[in-house]
């Protein structure tokens, strides 16, 4: 509670100063601040979007641009107020966020970026080009803002607009990260298939992302346009993009005080350039780029976090307080929790199931079942075939032919996320947490399925029951791993076999009918193992059904109920632990000759 009390002391202390700016300083201050305020709300969005989201854009001041336009084009062509003028910017950049986003957001690797510096260079073009927008020439006159009847012309009447609309995003921005779709959001960088796992649509949850990034530079535009009160299409082409972006980066892209930090870096540097060059060099215009991207050099070699992250690191260099060991929040109702088949019930059917990739056949005409209440284990030497049979089950691969039935339903070619919705929850071979994420997010991040709140709902905190709910359920399934007491810890600051469980406890929190863990024992020392044991035995007891991907026989033969061995991509055998061990096939398939 410390750190927070603190946090919140700097955050009133910077609020007070903020408001008492035009007060005392003068009207170029009053102005550059004006300036830094817009660009802080572009660097927001590219926060969430490049520093959060990991999808990096190089065409925010298009969004920009756009807001603008359509407010300008609307008030003085139309003679319309600058209120409708917002509704309207805002619709317009949302809706072409959305069209964008929709043809790009697919793309992977380098050429994401590369079709927003396409689509950045088209839309400045095209401001250009339009005889309506006063092509190269932009749009004049437009009316400055009113509130109540008081005119807000001025710049240091704009001030407090301006520096208002930057706070309520830095807070939208805030209680989103933290809230369902936030978690969501910074599972991002994990990948599509840890999103998958717990019911989300990586796609749908980067496009939602993406076009909440593209509102932000539309507010920025729309403040812009009233601002300057004239727009021509040159401050909204590429460059000013990367300067966007060197404002998220310099003050720091995993922080959403680093757009703040960084606009205010960014334009007060660019401004000191301008005025000290020319007194140095008759050719200040040429070096002012070079001189700049210099020095920002020097700051990201040193600071690669950005000057938040520097004070980051120094804040825990002096012993700053992360956190408080345990959240101890009002007790809500639960979440609602699925009916568990009766056990020994059919849980999972595989029929037949085939997987080829080009002339190899990985699996081959493998059946078995699972029943409600036991442990089973699916096993084999290297290169048996398991991790492809995990993966057609779990529908991260999709099947050459034979059937997947689970709780009824075929779930062969299902998307994953609708695959765990169902109630398959998995973990992974190779542990896919968030390190920089506290253990409770991890483990709440597993309930993602459960619950419905969106972006607009969690970023006006209208979600909050609901977040308690979560929030209590990843608690319960902390407590329940023998983890509850360190739920604010960061999972990256965990050894190996303490993030399995972790991941264990995630699933858990999606209420699974069927636990799948994908090779649990892998890399772990002998004790880390017997917790494991002993906890996959608990979750037994209480009823969960679990499938155990695993190579280590030794592991499963004291866990499991039964036992489908696998070899060459075929079932080699399937029955009890004592059975399967003498069987003369499995010594040779694992020891390389009958004992």
């Amino acid at each position: 509670m410390n750190g927070n009390r603190k946090r919140m002391a700097w955050i009133a202390g910077v609020v007070v100063v903020l408001a008492l700016v035009p007060v005392v300083a003068g009207s170029f201050t009053v102005s550059l601040l004006n300036d830094i305020g817009i660009g802080a709300l572009v660097a927001l969005g590219l926060v969430l979007l490049t520093g959060v989201g990991g999808a990096t854009s190089f065409g925010q001041a298009a969004f920009v641009g756009i807001a603008a336009y359509a407010t300008a084009w609307l008030t003085t062509t139309q003679g319309m107020s600058p209120w409708i003028g917002l509704l309207f910017a805002l619709l317009l950049t949302g809706l072409s966020a959305l069209a964008i986003g929709m043809l790009t957001l697919r793309l992977g690797g380098h050429f994401l970026p590369l079709s927003t510096i396409a689509w950045g260079l088209s839309i400045a073009m095209l401001f250009g080009n339009v005889d309506a927008l006063g092509r190269h020439t932009g749009l004049s006159n437009i009316p400055a803002l009113q509130v109540a009847g008081w005119s807000l012309a001025e710049p240091r009447a704009m001030y407090y607009l301006i520096w208002v609309v930057v706070g309520l995003a830095c807070l939208f921005s805030h209680n989103l990260l933290q809230s369902r779709p936030g978690r969501a959001i910074r599972g991002l960088r994990g990948g599509a298939t840890l999103l998958a796992s717990v019911g989300a649509d990586a796609y749908r949850v980067r496009l939602s992302l993406f076009v909440t990034a593209a509102l932000f530079a539309g507010l920025a535009g729309w403040l812009y346009a009233h601002m300057n009160r004239f727009v021509s299409p040159s401050p909204f082409d590429v460059r000013a993009s990367i300067e966007y972006l060197l404002m998220a980066v310099a003050g720091g892209l995993g922080q959403l005080a680093g757009a703040l930090v960084g606009a205010a870096l960014v334009l007060v540097l660019k401004n000191g350039l301008q005025d000290v060059l020319p007194m140095l060099t008759q050719r200040a215009g040429q070096l002012e780029a070079v001189a700049f991207a210099a020095l920002f050099i020097l700051l990201l070699h040193f600071a690669r976090g950005g000057v938040m992250g520097l004070l980051r690191r120094w804040t825990r260099r002096r012993g700053a307080v992360q956190g408080p060991s345990r959240h101890e929040a009002p007790p809500v109702e639960p979440l609602a929790h699925r009916t568990l088949p009766e056990r020994g019930s059919q849980v999972l059917s595989v029929n037949g199931a085939v997987k080829r990739f080009g002339g190899l056949v990985a699996v081959n005409d493998v059946s078995f079942d699972v029943k409600a209440g036991e442990i089973v284990g699916l096993i084999g030497p290297n290169g048996a075939g398991k991790s492809t049979m995990f993966n057609l089950l779990t529908c991260t691969l999709p099947m050459s032919s034979g059937q997947v039935r689970f709780l009824a339903h075929d779930i062969a070619g299902m998307p994953q996320r609708q695959v765990a919705r169902l109630g398959l929850a998995r973990t992974f071979q190779h542990v896919k947490l968030r390190p920089h994420m506290s253990l409770l997010d991890n483990v709440a991040l597993g309930a993602h399925s459960r619950t419905r709140s969106g972006i607009l709902k969690a970023g006006l905190r209208l979600d909050r029951t609901e977040e308690m709910q979560i929030l209590q359920e990843a608690q319960r399934q902390l407590d329940r791993i023998g983890l509850g007491d360190r739920a604010h810890e960061l999972a990256g600051s965990l050894p190996l076999g303490t993030q399995r469980i972790l991941e264990i406890a995630r699933a858990l929190a999606a209420d699974p009918v069927l636990l799948v863990l994908d090779e649990p024992a892998a890399g772990l020392r002998r004790k880390e193992k017997m917790a494991l044991g002993d906890l996959l035995r608990k979750l037994r007891e209480e009823g969960v059904t679990i499938l155990i991907v695993e190579h280590d026989m030794d592991f499963v033969m004291k866990l499991v109920d039964r036992l489908v061995v696998m070899n060459f991509g075929s079932k080699l055998v399937e029955g009890v632990p004592s059975a399967v061990r003498a069987d003369e096939r499995v010594q040779a398939a694992y020891l390389g000759s009958v004992v």
